[in-house]
């Protein structure tokens, strides 16, 4: 079945959901609001731009976005063949001419028949269907609001405040203690339900007045610091007082060192980030320092000196929904399932992560409408583990880049060697699971070959 979809936003979820369907034989109305206008963040009339960075992160495989990265390839994923074509020399990570990289997919855009580019603001959500909508974390006010109408305010975000994740293992547990406050709890699990890092009075000072000093992210300019009172930054609450932070977070009421018998003066928790056990986020630390900064500051922490990082934290604007409550799992509205979103908007973070979202999106929408039952990619992939983020029910849902913590674990066994080998492992089994799923896609499908882009090789740019 041969649809027009209509795709609202051409960064880079919407331009490879546009890209994807039309390679698949589908009709396409793609609406950005370039070059009628842009927002703050924007610099160029041209589709797919790069606003923050020009990286897309670590390329190795045993990092989980290098992986991701691979799997788009196998998949046929256009921002990936536009950014090998444009790659600049950056160490590990991959890292792209941006300028470039936004001219090659604009120009696929343009020159696909089976594209449609429309210009103009949307200020509310068309009637067209199937329609997906891809407008990213800058979302317009207008739009923004509709969708709460649509499904509720409690269910939609517009400033986003990320604690930092560390891995179990490089936790000191000796100088750390498991415990609920109060013992609170039904189960086992449940009384001990955080890691405790306690700090004596005067480790206590010396952490807030390191926050209180540390460097911080300047906001940039389309950003209009807002923070919400239930959920400061952690410097914020620093400066506020010095025993802000003993009275709100770090607060020990309800926990006893099993070590020393009493009651520490500060407590830093820890929250388990999965099922598994294997990475943590340090409750209340949500924050706008550097990496570098959160990076020195946490390792000052009791239990924390060998800390390695999954996800740094950040407080930045971003328009995200509450997708395992909204999204049926499948990137569709629950009560409306002709009406799709990719992208950050759904709760996934990062250029790749985005453009990830997208292409899953394009396979899905393809499946509904030609029939089958939509098809996500295995688990045990960083596509289908992606995909598990979005649809896992959280007591508060915060986006998040692909991290090897959102996985399915590894057998018992391979749990007992080093990181880099379980990453090693990880990646073998993700790639080894890829590849039969996505042969089984192309022998349903009677287009375009799934995993084989008709982007050119070349583009001439002048």
């Amino acid at each position: 079945m041969r649809l027009e979809v209509t795709v609202i936003g051409a960064g880079l979820a919407g331009s490879e959901v546009a890209l994807q369907l039309a390679n698949l034989g589908h009709a396409v109305r793609l609406i950005d609001q370039k070059p009628a206008a842009t927002n703050g963040a924007q610099q160029s009339n041209n589709y797919c731009e790069l606003v923050c960075s020009n990286s897309l992160r670590g390329a190795a495989l045993t990092n989980a976005v290098g992986l991701l990265k691979e799997e788009m390839r196998h998949l046929g994923s256009f921002v990936m063949k536009a950014a090998d074509m444009t790659r600049v020399p950056a160490g590990g990570a991959l890292a792209v001419d941006r300028e470039r990289f936004s001219e090659h997919v604009s120009t696929w855009l343009r020159e696909n028949p089976r594209i449609t580019l429309v210009s103009g603001c949307v200020q509310s959500i068309p009637s067209a269907r199937p329609l997906v909508i891809a407008t990213g974390p800058l979302t317009g006010e207008s739009l923004a609001a509709d969708l709460c109408t649509r499904m509720g305010c409690d269910s939609i975000a517009y400033y986003d405040a990320i604690a930092p994740i560390i891995t179990a293992d490089s936790i000191n547990w000796d100088r750390v203690f498991i415990a609920s406050r109060w013992n609170k709890g039904d189960t086992d699990e449940e009384r001990n339900a955080y890691v405790n890092c306690p700090l004596e009075r005067s480790e206590y000072f010396q952490l807030v007045n390191e926050l209180r000093l540390a460097e911080k992210v300047a906001p940039r300019k389309f950003e209009d610091p807002k923070y919400f009172e239930a959920c400061l930054p952690v410097e914020v609450m620093a400066e506020r007082g010095e025993r802000t932070l003993a009275f709100g977070p770090l607060k020990p009421i309800g926990l006893i060192d099993p070590r020393t018998r009493n009651r520490p003066y500060a407590v830093v928790q820890l929250r388990t980030e999965n099922a598994e056990r294997t990475a943590y986020n340090i409750v209340g630390f949500q924050t706008r320092m550097t990496h570098g900064e959160q990076l020195r500051i946490i390792r000052t922490i009791p239990g924390l000196e060998h800390a390695t990082f999954e996800r740094y934290g950040s407080v930045h604007r971003n328009t995200f929904m509450d997708s395992p409550n909204v999204l049926d799992g499948f990137l569709r509205l629950r009560h409306e399932p002709d009406l799709w979103f990719a992208g950050q908007i759904t709760g996934v973070e990062g250029y790749v992560e985005s453009a990830a979202c997208g292409l899953v999106a394009a396979l899905l929408i393809d499946d509904v409408y030609n029939g089958r039952d939509p098809n996500l990619p295995p688990e045990t992939t960083a596509l289908g583990s992606l995909m598990r983020h979005l649809s896992t029910p959280q007591e508060r849902f915060q986006p998040s880049n692909v991290i090897f913590a959102q996985f399915p674990p590894l057998p018992a066994a391979a749990r007992k060697r080093s990181r880099e080998e379980r990453n090693q492992a990880m990646a073998a089994r993700s790639l080894e699971n890829l590849l039969p799923w996505l042969e089984a896609r192309r022998s349903c499908s009677s287009r375009q070959p799934i995993g084989e882009s008709t982007a050119p090789d070349t583009v001439d740019l002048l």
